[in-house]
């Protein structure tokens, strides 16, 4: 009897081995084909950026500094071999150029007007979309997995099936990394006294605006 108990608590033992074991390796591989779908995702950003600041170039050539900085961005964000963490950073800083090429793209009329800026700015933004929604399910896994691989007992298995923690994707959005500044000047004009926009006719206020507005830097002057 005793060496039957002691049978089944070794069979059991073994049986949990071998299901805990090949818990961790079906949750690595989730996280690793979480990962791949993302890295698609950034793959088809990468192009639409490329695309975008192609058809910027046609519109604002002078405006070198901005495209070489998304040039050099994108280059970085596409270098093989990055980790996650890794891959956060590169994006975030190619998401902070997009932002300047955008407020540059802002004083071209005609560019935003233009019909392939405007697909690639939809293309974009959906693309941003799936990568955030990518991303969550991503981190889902990835927490459900170093819980695994940190929790007790799994923990003593994790190191003999080499499964070990994963890394967060974690990608800001522009607003949250650079906030808007606003400042007024403290020595208005006084009243009669010619301000930065006389002789120029200004376009008539909104109902109900009153307060003053800071002036975009894009800003184009009013024709005549």
């Amino acid at each position: 009897m005793t060496l039957i108990i002691i049978g089944v608590i070794v069979l059991a033992l073994v049986l949990w081995f071998f299901g805990a074991y090949n818990g961790l390796i079906r949750l690595r591989n989730t996280v690793q084909e979480a990962w791949a779908q993302i890295d698609v995702e950034l793959k088809r950003r990468h192009d639409l950026i490329g695309n975008l600041v192609e058809t910027v170039k046609g519109y604002a050539q002078h405006e070198r500094g901005t495209l070489e900085a998304v040039t050099q961005a994108r280059a970085a964000a596409m270098a093989p071999g990055q980790s996650p963490a890794d891959a956060s950073r590169s994006e975030a800083a190619l998401s902070q150029a997009l932002v300047r090429l955008n407020a540059v793209a802002e004083a071209y009329p005609d560019l935003k007007a233009n019909a392939n800026f405007t697909a690639l700015q939809q293309e974009l933004s959906s693309t941003e979309d799936r990568i955030a929604s990518a991303r969550r399910y991503y981190n889902a896994t990835v927490k459900e997995l170093n819980t695994k691989v940190e929790s007790i007992p799994t923990n003593f298995i994790a190191g003999p099936a080499g499964v070990s923690k994963a890394e967060y994707f974690e990608l800001e959005a522009p607003a949250e990394r650079e906030a808007p500044k606003v400042s007024f000047d403290p020595n208005p004009p006084a009243v009669g006294q010619a301000g930065p926009y006389a002789g120029q006719q200004l376009p008539p206020a909104a109902p109900g605006a009153g307060a003053p507005v800071q002036d975009s830097p894009w800003q184009q002057p009013p024709t005549q």
